[in-house]
């Protein structure tokens, strides 16, 4: 058996001035830390550690988890698209926009968690099923949601790349093929939301523009007056409602 021990110990002297009085000393003793290192006696040790390993590997890549394999993206580029269609600079800030995409993505993922939760985690928490067995349950709702959200051109892509034939049924891609043609998918389809929104505020901007520019006010920015009529429209319409609706619904 082999030990590696790290110690430390901190004496503290304070004065203490009462009345013109000597100054009293006194120690506080600071608990020493040791770290070791020992043989495992078993292979489950070895497991277990290499259990805990794995993960915080997962929790560290949790947040590439969350962007990658769910609807993320596709609302955090939506409502950034919004927030510079507008030209309402950093209104709301972006903390807001994350959060709101984030609480979207739990309220659309919710039915999926459950049902991951329910067919694989507490069946792997009460030893019903081995970690194995755990893994491919749960990749299989969240395979079948990004599937119904991908193109079969992007699918199709990279099968081709990955060098293997495309499969009798698309549930048999396997998850690494699937991931990045959502993602592609996801982006394409925010991108075309963007664009749709884009379009009135650049219409109302361009009507400003004209006035402006027919009125002789060169010199003004036509930012600067379009903005509350922006403003004024969005409100009326009830753009957030519109909006967050309309990609909500757009998870088929």
């Amino acid at each position: 058996m082999r030990h590696l021990r790290l110690g430390f110990q901190l004496i503290v002297v304070c004065a203490a001035l009462l009345g013109g009085a000597g100054a009293e000393a006194w120690a506080i003793p600071v608990p020493s830390i040791q770290v070791g290192m020992e043989d495992a006696e078993s292979p489950e040790q070895i497991s277990s550690a290499l259990q805990i390993l794995f993960l915080l590997t997962v929790l560290t890549l949790a947040p590439s988890i969350l962007v990658l394999m769910t609807s993320f993206s596709r609302f955090v580029i939506v409502l950034s698209f919004l927030r510079q269609a507008m030209g309402t600079q950093q209104t709301p800030p972006t903390q807001v926009l994350i959060g709101l995409a984030l609480f979207l993505t739990v309220f659309v993922m919710h039915p999926i968690f459950s049902q991951i939760n329910q067919e694989a985690l507490q069946p792997y928490l009460e030893e019903k099923i081995s970690q194995t067995e755990a893994f491919d349950l749960a990749q299989e709702p969240i395979k079948a949601f990004m599937l119904r959200q991908t193109r079969e051109k992007d699918l199709a892509l990279f099968m081709r790349i990955s060098g293997r034939e495309m499969p009798e049924t698309v549930d048999q891609v396997d998850l690494h093929v699937v991931v990045p043609a959502f993602v592609i998918s996801e982006l394409k389809t925010a991108f075309q939301i963007g664009f749709l929104i884009y379009i009135p505020f650049l219409i109302l901007d361009m009507v400003v523009a004209s006035i402006l520019l027919s009125m002789g006010m060169m010199m003004l920015p036509p930012v600067l007056i379009s903005l509350p009529f922006k403003l004024m429209l969005f409100v009326m319409v009830d753009g957030w409602h519109l909006t967050v609706g309309s990609l909500v619904k757009s998870i088929a």
